[in-house]
């Protein structure tokens, strides 16, 4: 399942090939992939004739900021913060209420792909949405095991009251409400194993099985400690090492270990140096003890009895 990195990846590649370009039109492949507005026309109708001003990430979801097309106004306007399209940075709350602004919403969910190729390249088998661009490109949407939405948001809606996801999500990991203080009091009292603590979305957003693993791994904390259990220098290490995962992840371009591509078809290149995570029974990379894998609350987590005690 792409998880952030794979995700910002994304919202970069995107920002690259598509900002100023206008929607001329689309085709809806399999009508449950758009979840909201309910008429798959309304949804074409909603996002024809608009440009993607940027493209913007809130934990594991994609949110292009849309605007008037030059078929309304004249002429596509120029969009200012391409250069920020670089940084590993979220869209805050407050800017998803900017008056009359529309978005796209996009959740890749387990296997979705969001690729940019010419309109004439063949379908793939599992297209699901094909979003046509000026100069005969195209954004298409692939998802072979069809959990993926996309949303269109009105501009007389509020982004959270149609993504409703959204609305539960805990900070962003490169926010600065990330900190160590909001991740202490977080923790404080939880029964419960932190590996587990890490995949809830409402504590911090963006954060899957794969960097959990590895996060746990850099602060050196097995991953069936109790919350309640971790001392104030273990939990500024695991904020730390969440940031130092995540940054070298999107660095590497995501992980690809089943289906992740970027918006050119390429694939993630961290697999390749992960630490622990989908190593059961390898050496570690430090110690040369052999990787262990565990399951909680129905989850795998991979860790080092050696490096993590």
């Amino acid at each position: 399942m792409p998880e952030l990195p794979e995700v910002e990846t994304v919202r970069r590649g995107a920002n690259q090939v598509t900002l100023n370009r206008e929607i001329t039109g689309g085709d809806v492949l399999l009508d449950r992939t758009i979840a909201y507005p309910f008429s798959v026309a309304d949804f074409l109708n909603g996002i024809s004739g608009k440009a993607i001003a940027q493209w913007h990430r809130r934990g594991k979801y994609l949110l292009a900021e849309l605007v008037k097309g030059s078929r309304e106004q004249g002429a596509i306007p120029s969009c200012k913060s391409q250069v920020a399209s670089r940084k590993s940075q979220l869209i805050p709350n407050s800017e998803f209420r900017i008056p009359n602004s529309e978005f796209l919403g996009v959740h890749l969910r387990m296997t979705g792909q969001l690729l940019w190729l010419p309109q004439d390249e063949p379908l793939h088998k599992h297209t699901r949405v094909r979003l046509f661009l000026a100069e005969n490109w195209e954004l298409r949407f692939v998802d072979q095991r069809t959990f993926g939405q996309m949303w269109w948001v009105p501009p007389e809606r509020a982004v959270e009251s149609v993504v409703t996801g959204l609305a539960t999500l805990g900070p962003d990991p490169f926010s600065s409400d990330f900190s160590v203080e909001y991740f202490a009091a977080k923790l404080r009292d939880r029964r419960r194993p932190i590996k587990n603590a890490l995949l809830d979305q409402s504590i911090v957003a963006g954060i899957g099985n794969i960097y959990a693993d590895e996060a746990l791994f850099r602060a050196g904390v097995q991953p069936q400690t109790l919350c309640a259990d971790l001392r104030s220098p273990q939990i500024s290490r695991l904020r730390t090492a969440i940031l130092e995962v995540l940054e070298a992840s999107i660095n590497a371009g995501g992980t690809t270990f089943s289906n992740f591509l970027n918006v050119q078809g390429v694939n993630g290149n961290y697999g390749g140096v992960a630490w622990v995570y989908n190593r059961s029974g390898k050496p570690c990379r430090i110690c040369n003890t052999p990787i262990l894998k565990l399951r909680l609350a129905g989850r795998s987590a991979h860790f080092c009895p050696q490096c993590q005690k």
